[in-house]
């Protein structure tokens, strides 16, 4: 069972292969054969999908003696063998305008199927029904070859084949559960669990058509934000945003004593800014962050946009907002047209390096960041053997380790990225002398000192290689974490995070410097890209933090609902419940504030949708 759709899937590669031949004319044969590879994992887990009920059939068949169920059986296999012959065909045609795989996108269009006919030309139809047609004959020809009338029935009496049955069921539940999640792993694939290639034709050819398909099918069927969002006059919300976009974008304000050095980012899991000496009132855990913030420039005011780590980086490398309940980077068709700061480096001749010392699959992180571009993207995956680990990821100090070496053996101008792991949950770091807090949120606080440690130890062997006096370092957080003194997901403080600019390249008057003005993740890429010399309108919603005349404001999402905060106040509204959780402003504000909140959700949302 399993056998036949694995084949027929892979008969469907051949067939876009054939296709579009001239999408993959500069791509090796090896790396073509790879898609066969790297696919296997995704495929299996739709095979068992498939599956599920043409097996449990044959299980009752066992044990029944009704012809209609083996009827029944044949005609469920075919049905869905249909199906996907019909389904794939339309990805073939749409990938060569679309440049992404069949998603609920086209749902949209058989709204209205004859306007489907009359915008493809001829030759798409004929394509079409040709595909269809010799998908079809294939599942027919392999389900003949595999899966053929076999009744064992007549051979073992009903008290054999009971016990039979119920151990065959017990087996097909079991290793169907590992094939349908990807193994036995923590974290479940998905559909960057294919992805082995800078090319994202690749990719897309790589990843299951089907689970691709049904992914988006789930994501179009549940995605019920629309009924939810701030109910206002969607012309005059982005007339009124983009006004608030439309500041002079030059100004004298230059940190850098050139503006071309090289860049490390360092993505901080769960550093939340009240975890922070230099931030807070909880002094104690970072002694070695708070000296490097007395040495370098430090936005004090700064938000994530979300409290997931896929979000966060989106926002952080595209300036690309958060919304409620929408994950860009898990929707290709999307995030592929937004653009990544790693592009614009690349233009000015440097390369591109992320690494991640846990499973890059969750939240399609390794697939955002390979759709951009970037010339390697690691994970725990490519970490070397050996290594001692905690149970999600390699340790702070082996990744940082890692980071330099791979650092050394980079030719030119580069853009490092690293993204750390060990102040997630379970927080199974080494231990050390100094972790000692007691109280609230004490596993997360100690694994903080651990990483303040290790991001201390980073710096001081950092400042003894030959590229360190011509490199820029920036530090910032994914999203933020509870802490003793915010432990609450609903309050803005919750979502508080670090963004420190460091280095030799810094110019000596801003070193030391403290900047209070707010905003978010979204507006590092503007911030940088004033800095480089780089072009703003790549970042439509990131604004530059050290402009004069850039706008205040910040939006945060929380667990179904959104945060605003501005230098008036906060609050943070739960949609589903229809209820304000948290707010800080005068009765005198309020109206504006949710006013103007609600104007730049619906704003970003109706730019998303266009995507």
């Amino acid at each position: 069972m399993i056998l036949f759709w694995v084949l027929l899937f892979d008969f469907q590669r051949v067939l876009f292969s054939i296709h579009h031949w001239e999408k993959l004319a500069e791509v090796s044969m090896v790396d073509w054969l790879l898609t066969f590879v790297y696919s296997i994992r995704l495929d299996l887990s739709t095979a068992a999908y498939l599956s599920i009920l043409p097996i449990l059939i044959l299980c009752i068949q066992l044990i029944s003696n009704a012809k209609w169920l083996r009827k029944l059986f044949v005609g469920i296999v075919l049905a869905e063998a249909f199906f996907l012959a019909l389904v794939h065909p339309g990805e073939i045609n749409a990938y060569a305008e679309w440049n992404h795989k069949l998603t609920s996108r086209v749902f949209m269009h058989l709204s209205n199927p004859d306007e489907v006919f009359r915008t493809a030309d001829y030759s798409m139809t004929i394509w079409y029904f040709t595909y269809v047609i010799f998908e079809a004959l294939f599942a027919w020809r392999m389900f003949k070859w595999l899966l053929k009338k076999k009744d064992i029935r007549q051979s073992l009496n009903v008290w054999t084949r009971l016990p039979l049955t119920l151990g065959a069921l017990a087996i097909f539940i079991g290793s169907f559960f590992v094939m349908m999640r990807g193994g036995v792993q923590q974290i479940p694939l998905t559909i960057s669990s294919a992805y082995f290639s800078n090319n994202h034709v690749l990719n897309d050819l790589s990843v299951n058509s089907i689970y691709y398909f049904g992914h988006s099918f789930i994501l179009y069927n549940d995605s019920d934000i629309e009924k939810y969002m701030p109910k206002v006059n969607i012309a005059r919300a982005k007339s009124t945003v983009e006004s608030w976009f439309n500041y002079t974008k030059e100004h004298d304000t230059k940190i850098l004593k050139n503006n071309r050095p090289n860049v490390v980012f360092i993505i901080m899991e769960s550093w939340s800014a009240e975890a922070i000496g230099c931030l807070s009132e909880t002094k104690g855990a970072t002694p070695g962050f708070d000296k490097l913030a007395s040495e370098g420039l430090l936005f004090t005011n700064i938000y994530s946009t979300s409290s997931t780590s896929e979000i966060g980086n989106s926002s952080i490398f595209s300036g690309n907002p958060g919304i409620p309940g929408i994950s860009i980077s898990l929707q290709p068709e999307k995030h592929r047209k937004l653009r990544s700061l790693n592009q614009d480096f690349e233009d000015w001749g440097y390369s591109s390096h992320y690494m991640f010392s846990g499973d890059l699959k969750y939240g399609n992180i390794g697939g955002y960041f390979m759709d951009h571009g970037f010339q390697d993207v690691i994970d725990e995956n490519d970490f070397p053997s050996g290594m001692n680990r905690g149970k999600l990821n390699y340790y702070d100090a082996d990744l940082y380790k890692l980071l330099i070496q791979r650092i050394n053996k980079t030719k030119g101008k580069f853009m490092h990225c690293a993204f750390t792991g060990s102040t997630h949950s379970p927080y199974d770091h080494p231990k050390r002398k100094n972790q000692t807090w007691k109280g609230n949120e004490a596993q997360f606080m100690n694994s903080v000192i651990y990483a303040d440690d290790c991001l201390s130890d980073f710096i001081k062997k950092s400042k003894k290689q030959k590229w360190f006096d011509n490199t820029i370092f920036v530090f910032i957080a994914d999203h933020g974490h509870s802490t003793p003194s915010a432990p609450v997901p609903y309050s803005n403080e919750f979502y508080r995070i670090p963004f420190l600019i460091w280095g030799e390249p810094l110019k000596d008057e801003y070193k030391g410097v403290r900047i209070d003005k707010l905003g978010s993740q979204t507006d590092v890429a503007a911030t940088l890209m004033f800095q480089f010399g780089g072009n703003l309108s790549h970042y439509p919603w990131s604004k530059d933090l050290l402009n004069p005349e850039s706008p205040e404001f910040a939006l945060h999402t929380i667990i179904e609902g959104y945060g605003w905060v501005s230098p008036k106040g906060a609050m943070t509204y739960k949609m589903m419940n229809k209820q304000f959780v948290h707010n800080s402003y005068s009765d005198e504000d309020f109206d504006t504030e949710v006013e103007n909140c609600h104007m730049y959700l619906r704003a970003i949302y109706e730019d998303y949708k266009e995507l």
